[in-house]
């Protein structure tokens, strides 16, 4: 056996083992990546209690527990950007020092801790486990690399995923859509990455998870579910929170028509800005994959048909999927305003969901006489466990910017610092506020948050609230950057493919030309459809 044979990188354990976060001696890095990896991180454990401490020192206009915890929380974005410590950590300790500090007792900080999103997750990556585990991530990857022009490059590829991704989460919530498309977005990343290593195209210890083009697939995910989330009222709760807000303010509804109409152009640019992002900014190790054709009907060949293990995922995916999906067509049937509505989806909360599918797979046996069923319980104990505890203490910020009241006390001094007197001026700083926010809070705290801001800021200005407003609404949905921005970020971030450099370095830029088209784009919109 020679070295290269020895030392060959078995891609689906690679994969199969993904975690949040890797220690330096856990990376495949090049002596220049070291060094940076090394003096990066070396600079948060000194610049995150530097930036905290100073911080709290100056002299600022703001209530105590306010000024604390903004301290607290620039501390914990330097650890999370320099991964000082492993990112799910640095979380931890902002949360410690919020009630070691005074902010707030333990009991109201960690209560944000039990939402249902928390369950979504477990349940949600259980599930993913599941579909990993007994090769369904693999069949539904090489379906989709079947389909006509698409599995012949990375382009379509990474397009023709995205737009399913964008299509479900129009209906389906975000973090369920990210969940359920996940197992398949790895294995169609093993499927590249071990056409990479049978053409020699990559060194044979190569590391899969830090492909390009398996961070371009997982930021195509998590990206393209916010930007199909726009499309419908039902698609993200801040559409329902901003829409519900509009109407309360200016006794004008938003019909369900009326928004899809609005949103359907926006959003068809965007999704085109996002691929050209992640194309540049993430290129592909490999653009054509030639001979693909061939190489996937083998596979589908020798995979063979359905084994047990495999058809109870598929009954524990399609019940999960299917109460997930009943809200949204409920509330295009009877209006989400309907008492039916509000039943339905009160109960079929997504998070008891999540954990009810995930059940159904320690229920469904797969030899009855050995009473084994679909998972043991130590395939639940390897799921990422990192990311359900960053993505909590990400709720936890975003409880307490808005519980202290820091949020509002923002935005109100940036309002008035900039003398926001025209429907432009504050619809521009309704974008930025909103997408800013949603960066270290999630995008339905962004939207309670910056929409009741907006609208009084407007109103006192003698400006019409409803394009501001919605801008703000459309631009909650944002904040591409971090883990915590928003469930999918972490969802995909958890698949141990995407860097938090990459993360930031794509999120910053779609933030941006984002931005712009819902500032360029919704006015014009709004006004063809003479809504406002």
């Amino acid at each position: 056996m020679d070295d290269r044979t020895r030392n060959r990188t078995d891609v689906d354990s690679a994969l199969l083992g993904h975690t949040t976060y890797r220690s330096l001696g856990e990376q495949k890095l090049s002596p220049a990546e070291e060094r940076f990896e090394k003096a990066r991180r070396t600079v948060g454990l000194w610049l995150a209690p530097l930036v905290t401490i100073v911080f709290l020192a100056l002299p600022l206009d703001l209530a105590g527990n306010q000024q604390t915890l903004a301290g607290i929380l620039l501390g914990v974005i330097v650890l999370w950007i320099t991964e000082a410590v492993p990112i799910p950590v640095g979380g931890l300790i902002g949360v410690a020092l919020v009630v070691l500090l005074g902010v707030v007792p333990a009991d109201d900080a960690l209560e944000p801790f039990g939402s249902s999103t928390i369950f979504t997750f477990i349940g949600a990556f259980i599930l993913a486990q599941a579909m990993l585990k007994h090769g369904i991530a693999r069949r539904f990857a090489f379906r989709i690399l079947a389909l006509p022009r698409v599995g012949s490059s990375t382009f379509g590829v990474l397009a023709a995923f995205g737009g399913i991704t964008c299509l479900l989460s129009a209906f389906v919530s975000n973090t369920a859509t990210v969940a359920m498309l996940l197992p398949t977005a790895v294995g169609i990343l093993a499927v590249i990455a071990k056409l990479l290593q049978d053409r020699e195209l990559v060194a044979s210890d190569f590391d899969p998870l830090r492909l390009r083009v398996g961070a371009a697939l997982m930021l195509m995910l998590a990206y393209g579910a916010s930007v199909g989330g726009l499309l419908t009222p039902v698609g993200s709760p801040p559409n329902l929170i901003g829409r519900g807000l509009i109407e309360e303010a200016t006794g004008e509804r938003i019909s369900f028509a009326q928004w899809f109409l609005i949103a359907l152009p926006i959003c068809l640019l965007m999704f085109v800005v996002l691929v050209v992002v992640l194309l540049l900014l993430n290129r592909p190790e490999i653009r054509r994959i030639e001979g693909v054709s061939d190489y996937i009907a083998q596979q589908r060949a020798e995979m063979g048909p359905l084994s047990r293990a495999e058809k109870n995922t598929l009954i524990a995916f399609g019940v999960t999927v299917t109460l997930w999906i009943a809200p949204g067509i409920v509330a295009v049937i009877f209006g989400n305003d309907s008492a039916v509505y509000d039943t339905v989806s009160g109960r079929l909360n997504e998070g008891v969901v999540a954990v009810l599918g995930a059940a159904l797979l320690y229920l469904l046996p797969t030899d009855w006489s050995k009473r084994e069923f679909t998972l043991r319980w130590r395939d639940a104990a390897e799921i990422d466990w990192g990311t359900i505890v960053l993505f909590g203490t990400g709720i936890i910020f975003g409880s307490l910017l808005a519980s202290t009241g820091l949020a509002k006390t923002l935005g109100q001094s940036a309002s008035q610092s900039l003398g926001l007197s025209s429907t432009v001026m504050i619809t521009i700083f309704a974008v930025v506020l909103a997408v800013l926010v949603s960066e270290t809070t999630s995008n339905t705290a962004s939207a309670s948050v910056v929409v009741p801001i907006v609208i009084p800021i407007a109103v006192a200005a003698g400006a019409n609230p409803f394009v501001p407003a919605l801008a703000a609404t459309f631009a909650a949905s944002f904040g591409f950057m971090l883990p915590v921005s928003t469930p999918q970020n972490a969802v995909v971030y958890g698949s141990g493919a995407v860097s938090i450099t990459r993360m930031i370095r794509s999120g910053i830029s779609f933030d941006v030309l984002g931005a712009i088209l819902i500032l360029v784009g919704l006015p014009v919109m709004v006004a063809v459809l003479g809504l406002g």
